[in-house]
């Protein structure tokens, strides 16, 4: 599919409106807002831990996708439309409670709760194209109204399979995540302004969020657990997995991301913006949510043989989290990647050593994986 940001009879932002909010950093109620990603990230989790089936699977991937298009679109909003006045700090609370109504149906968004998931993504996607006609450019008031269309009939399939339930939902809500893939080829999104500084800050905070779930995994998974040495290392081995995931996109991507869409046209930019941080966090969020499930499961087992299920889950996160990595630093043109892609196949290869030997030693070679793979990245050439 030809890329409509290279066609060349797109009108151009005036020096004025690309300049406009080049110099905002992400505010004080948009880390507040951000807080119940926290929450939403806790209850996939907890879906994957009471439901390690097929359809558990299913139903995360499609709950993350469906959430991931409307809370990455509130990050668009907060980048063109600052939440500094009253009006609009309540209507973002208003879209807050909807998520809130989200994330607390998500255990039983595919049993009974789907049409209270449905309502508060209904509810969302209204307040998400409200505010986004504040914006003071042209342009992207435009742009919004030809994507608010898409966005509701998106939000009108959620609600219309979690009023139907059964297959029917797993088909209406694939459909609407399915939409929200193709929707930036049908609405123009070169017409909306991206600031760099903010929208890379923004979302790394939410991927620094997401990160912190597994952290609190191996609080949960050690609960009335006493802390014997085995126990505090295998504890120890779960923060330093997380330590690596951490420094694998924070060791200087960030940096490098925005000085990519800095440097892009400015009609470039929006599909950066949507490959890298749209497309590619799918995956890599979605590893922090399977990790995560899997360390609360195994953190407990330090020396004992685990489960299948739960070592595949230690291993497909890292390889996930990897996949959406690599495809974040290809699109931005930041390398090298070969030591990555590696590493997310060579992840596979532990499964084994946790369904012998234990958390433990999987937990080990995972660590070591990936601490070889930033010490190759850093080598002189």
């Amino acid at each position: 599919m030809t890329d409509p940001a290279r066609s060349a009879d797109r009108p151009q932002a005036a020096p004025a409106e690309a300049a406009a909010t080049e110099t905002a950093s992400v505010s004080t109620v948009e880390l507040f807002f951000d807080l119940v990603f926290v929450f939403t990230i806790t209850q996939l989790t907890a879906v994957l831990v009471h439901v390690p089936t097929v359809p558990g699977v299913l139903s995360v991937v499609l709950m993350l996708g469906v959430i991931w298009w409307m809370y990455g679109g509130y990050a668009w909003l907060t980048n063109a439309v600052r939440p500094d006045r009253a009006d609009r700090r309540l209507l973002l609370m208003v879209g807050m409670a909807g998520f809130l109504l989200i994330a607390l149906s998500i255990p039983r968004a595919f049993s009974g709760a789907g049409l209270t998931f449905g309502l508060g993504y209904l509810v969302v996607t209204i307040v998400h194209a409200g505010l986004f006609t504040r914006s003071g450019v042209p342009a992207t008031v435009q742009a919004v109204f030809r994507l608010a269309r898409f966005n509701l009939a998106s939000a009108l399939l959620v609600l219309a399979g979690g009023f139907l339930g059964g297959i029917g939902q797993y088909v209406l809500w694939g459909l609407a995540f399915g939409l929200q893939a193709t929707t930036p080829f049908l609405s123009h999104i070169e017409d909306f302004r991206i600031q760099p500084a903010h929208f890379v800050e923004r979302h790394g905070l939410v991927v620094l969020i997401a990160l912190g779930e597994s952290v609190v995994a191996v609080g949960i998974g050690l609960t009335g657990k006493a802390i014997t040495p085995p126990v505090a290392t295998v504890a120890i081995l779960g923060l330093a997995l997380t330590a690596a995931l951490f420094w694998l996109y924070f060791g200087g991507d960030d940096a490098h991301a925005e000085r990519a869409l800095t440097n892009a046209p400015l009609a470039r930019r929006p599909w950066l913006a949507l490959y890298s941080y749209g497309y590619a966090h799918v995956p890599l969020l979605l590893g922090v949510v399977v990790l995560a499930a899997g360390v609360r499961m195994t953190i407990g087992h330090a020396f004992d043989p685990l489960v299948p299920v739960w070592s595949l889950a230690l291993a497909s996160g890292v390889l996930l989290y990897l996949v959406g990595d690599v495809y974040f630093r290809r699109t931005l043109g930041i390398g090298p990647n070969a030591a990555r892609a590696l590493a997310a196949l060579a992840a596979l290869g532990t499964v084994p050593f946790g369904v012998g030997l234990g958390a433990v030693a999987q937990l080990t070679l995972l660590v070591v994986l990936l601490a070889a793979t930033l010490a190759v990245e850093t080598k002189p050439a």
